[in-house]
């Protein structure tokens, strides 16, 4: 079956924010400086989101579940980060972390709405084409 569009941008979402974390990690560091330890959190972000993906099929409606617990791990990360002192260092603050990870939450979470819309799209095509 044909992907649509709202899924090809679902996807170009997800995949973009992933490349665009794992660089901020590399050249900049997200909730620290560059090398920061408390940054391979994110990894396991990552994680949960290719599990997710894997465990959906790529298919829309778990690929919109595995896309919103992806953003919700991102939280997560950034709440773990204050829990650890993160934002006492003279590197980086509240609203920089907060700020960051909510940036990449809100994405993952864009993408999850973006294949929700697929998947009422697929579904809608399908009933049509029944009756």
């Amino acid at each position: 079956m044909r992907k649509s569009t709202a899924y090809r941008f679902a996807v170009a979402v997800a995949v973009g924010t992933a490349v665009f974390l794992v660089w901020g990690m590399a050249a900049l560091g997200v909730v620290g400086v560059e090398g920061d330890p408390a940054d391979l959190m994110f990894f396991g972000v990552l994680a949960i989101g290719t599990g997710g993906s894997i465990v959906a099929r790529f298919q829309p409606d778990g690929m919109a579940r595995a896309m919103l617990v992806t953003a919700g791990a991102t939280v997560l990360v950034g709440v773990v980060a204050l829990i650890l002192g993160k934002h006492e260092a003279e590197y980086s603050s509240v609203f920089e972390i907060l700020g960051l990870t909510g940036m990449f939450a809100t994405l993952f979470a864009a993408s999850a709405l973006l294949f929700r819309v697929a998947a009422a799209q697929e579904i809608r095509a399908d009933s049509a084409s029944r009756g």
